[in-house]
């Protein structure tokens, strides 16, 4: 006899099937799910959408730490012991998000093994890309750490990605305070790296066009 197949662990069709201290969300653009400073008592599960997530200084500057997408948890520092949220998560775009109550996350994680490992291996995901973020910060000018940002933002290097793959719909805005820069100059440094055939707008140009990535801008976070 062949050996039997395994299925994959699909988590979107395990979290639909838990009822207790769940909820369905369909939320709106924009959107905010919660914000800094709301008490911490639940882990969000993006089913469909885009998911922003925000901190505000003490003297009023936002800044972008992440844009999160379909298959990605978020606001799971609960876990930890936090008390309070230190960040705020809004909508991008129209999205259904699955909000899972604190002790039943828990119990989830006790009870499921399999489930318990994707988890931590999202957590060490997570880990992984803030540090290099923090890194590229530190150390990079802003026209790599643009570059960088468009890479992960295209998923680069992913197994399942298209050859030349479409981000949709991200103001220049949003991508300075990502990383940490004008608009002016994110749109310097796109419209240089258009010219140099690293991207291209897909449709109408600007805040609201979609941005095709060409593997070659890869040339710009490998430069010295």
């Amino acid at each position: 006899m062949g050996r039997k197949r395994v299925a994959l662990f699909d988590p979107k069709h395990f979290l639909t099937k838990v009822t207790a201290g769940k909820k369905i969300l369909q939320c709106r653009k924009k959107q905010i799910l919660f914000s800094q400073g709301d008490a911490a008592d639940a882990v969000f599960y993006i089913l469909d959408g885009k998911v922003k997530l925000t901190v505000l200084s003490r003297k009023g500057k936002e800044a972008v730490i992440t844009i999160l997408e379909k298959g990605e948890f978020f606001g799971e520092a609960c876990l930890t012991g936090q008390l309070a949220r230190t960040i705020t998560a809004t909508t991008l775009e129209d999205s259904t998000v699955m909000r899972i109550d604190k002790a039943a996350m828990i119990l989830l994680l006790h009870k499921e093994p399999t489930f318990a490992g994707l988890f931590m291996s999202h957590l060490l995901s997570r880990n992984i890309h803030t540090e290099e973020a923090l890194v590229d910060q530190l150390f990079n000018s802003s026209e790599k750490r643009l570059a960088r940002i468009l890479l992960v933002l295209a998923h680069f290097g992913d197994e399942s990605q298209v050859v030349e793959p479409t981000i949709p719909k991200i103001s220049q805005g949003t991508l300075a305070e990502m990383i940490g820069t004008t608009r002016s100059r994110v749109s310097f440094f796109l419209n240089k790296f258009r010219k140099l055939g690293f991207i291209d707008y897909k449709g109408r140009a600007g805040d609201d066009g979609g941005i095709r990535i060409r593997s070659s801008l890869l040339n710009i976070v490998l430069l010295d």
